[in-house]
């Protein structure tokens, strides 16, 4: 058996030797706080940005001191030995992946699409195009969730027991209006990056139950969210989402812990708390009868793992990765997991006999 030694696990994917220059289509929120901060990080070269808003545009090319501000999707489909950056909403993400180049190397925002209908619609554009495509699930690439599935790989927690994501917080939802008229919010929006960590961590599912709720007064369909994914008799995989624990920050709570037979960890995901701005993560872990070891981490969920996500996909169109960690074809399965969520949502609880 392996001895525990939590020392020196992995903390971040490998960047690519040879950077190829990035074109990034979409200029919103989520490139400027976390795509752009990450590349200028890792020195990744930036050639170029797109946006349907061509002020938005300008005004992200001239903050990051960006070259060229393409005026077309053409034109910025156009560019030559680069990976494309698609940050646009799902929505768009069919039509910009067709105007793509047959065999471009692409890295798309998350979801895959607002549904699996549209996810699956996506994968065919990609197959199609033979598009080396992959999918921004970045939680995945934190650091804290790369020292976590380290840990799993070396066989210091064993076989897994139990997994639980509890978050108790408040969400500034105010950040996000684009997603005021979308039927479907909190699970597809927020908890997907849980769902997708948590395939990746124990493999899929056979069924979940689930339920999502509204908030009286929200604007939004649903920001609350509880969930049970069935991993067979033994393995427990619980989530219990609450954006509106508006009552102070002392029990508030962010936490994603995975017990095995051998070992545990808990992550704080400190940027979930006081976000945008955020607490420092934390990764803790311990051998089964043992005491709890802090692990120092070299980063941060933001910006560092979009940091992985596109050295992943630039080390794969050179050859140096074998695998797409989070391509369209795994990102699928996660959206089938978001999908039989409503479903489940939308399916009728096992009455109680009232006599």
């Amino acid at each position: 058996m392996t001895e525990w030694n939590a020392a020196g696990l992995r903390q971040r994917h490998s960047l690519p030797s040879a950077p190829r220059p990035i074109v990034i289509i979409g200029a919103g929120g989520i490139v400027n706080d976390a795509h752009l901060p990450a590349y200028r990080k890792a020195g990744f070269p930036v050639a170029g940005v797109f946006d349907v808003d061509a002020d938005r545009a300008r005004a992200t090319a001239q903050r990051w001191g960006i070259g060229q501000v393409y005026r077309s999707l053409e034109e910025a489909a156009a560019a030559e030995g680069c990976v494309f950056d698609v940050a646009a909403p799902p929505v768009a993400h069919r039509a910009i992946l067709a105007a793509l180049p047959p065999g471009a190397a692409v890295l798309i925002q998350k979801p895959l699409g607002l549904d699996l209908a549209q996810a699956t619609a996506i994968r065919a554009v990609c197959r199609e195009r033979r598009l080396a495509a992959a999918v921004n699930f970045q939680l995945r690439f934190a650091p804290m969730m790369e020292a976590v599935a380290a840990a799993s790989e070396r066989g210091l927690l064993g076989r897994l027991l139990d997994v639980e994501v509890h978050l108790s917080l408040v969400t500034p939802w105010e950040l996000f209006p684009h997603l005021i008229p979308n039927p479907r919010v909190e699970i597809v929006s927020h908890s997907i990056h849980y769902l997708d960590t948590i395939r990746a961590l124990a493999g899929e599912p056979r069924g979940v139950l689930a339920r999502t709720y509204h908030y009286p007064g929200s604007e939004l369909a649903q920001t609350r969210t509880s969930a049970i994914l069935d991993y067979g008799p033994e393995l427990r995989v619980t989530l219990s989402i609450n954006h509106h624990h508006d009552f102070g920050r002392r029990f508030q709570d962010a936490t994603f812990r995975i017990e095995g037979e051998r070992g545990a960890a808990l992550v704080k995901l400190g940027l979930l708390l006081d976000y945008p701005r955020g607490e420092p993560d934390e990764l803790w872990i311990a051998p089964r009868g043992g005491a709890w070891q802090a692990v120092s981490l070299e980063g941060a969920w933001f910006p560092d793992a979009f940091i992985g996500t596109m050295s992943n996909v630039q080390r794969y169109a050179s050859g140096e990765d074998e695998m797409l960690r989070t391509s369209v074809e795994d990102a699928w399965h996660t959206m089938a997991l978001v999908e039989a969520c409503y479903q489940s949502n939308e399916a009728p609880a096992t009455p109680v006999s009232q006599s």
